[in-house]
């Protein structure tokens, strides 16, 4: 059983999202919170496998709250779920650990499969965000992060690399099993390795870097 854990100002929109995750037979919705301030609480109380994160709260917004949470371990698996996107707010929650970015106007059955998606520790971008990631351009900070996500790439082996490069094309482990001629096990173990070094704590995470480091793909 997925144990989620909602998280928006709108007792209609929290009440929207209960009905159509409790209507998966593997879903749980374990508690819901009005605003970011709440969060830390109720994961302690309820230990969620995934919050489902509003942006624009009145006291402690989505991002200040992902950012809170995701920097405490053991952390649950975040996707912020809003009405909008802006480059600083996908990349801000990106960059705090969210595994993913779903605008509120998702079909349901898909805002399903992306809850069992990333309690699977896939990471979940809407199209729309995944072509904002894409075309991400540079800002006055662009060089500094691509030095810093170059060095944290030349310290891994070659084969890490190699797969650190295909989680940035966004490939799945079965993928990046079938490209490198490897087990999705192997592929797994590379996976974590490259976190362990980077210091990182999810895919999205790697996939960051990679683009940071000018290597989209």
């Amino acid at each position: 059983m997925i144990r989620v854990l909602i998280v928006d100002d709108d007792a209609l929109v929290r009440a929207g999202l209960a009905m159509i995750l409790g209507g998966a037979g593997d879903i749980a919705v374990v508690g819901e919170a009005a605003d970011g301030d709440e969060v830390p609480g109720l994961v302690a109380r309820h230990r969620p496998d995934v919050v489902l994160m509003d942006i624009r709260m009145p006291r402690v917004d989505g991002l200040a709250a992902t950012e809170r949470l995701r920097a405490a371990a053991p952390a649950p698996e975040v996707v912020v779920l809003t009405t909008f996107h802006a480059d600083a707010q996908v990349l801000r929650a990106l960059r705090a650990g969210a595994a993913g970015f779903l605008l509120k106007d998702i079909p349901p059955a898909d805002l399903v499969t992306a809850i069992r998606r990333v309690a699977a520790g896939e990471p979940i971008l809407s199209p729309a965000v995944t072509r904002q990631l894409i075309a991400h351009v540079a800002d006055d900070g662009a060089r500094a992060r691509r030095e810093r996500a170059r060095g944290l790439l030349s310290g891994l082996s070659d084969r890490e690399r190699e797969v650190a490069l295909a989680v940035g094309r966004g490939r799945s482990n079965a993928e990046i099993a079938a490209e490198l001629y490897m087990s999705v096990a192997t592929v797994k173990a590379h996976v974590s390795r490259i976190l362990a070094k980077l210091g990182l704590n999810n895919r999205v995470q790697i996939a960051l870097t990679v683009q940071d480091a000018g290597h989209p793909g």
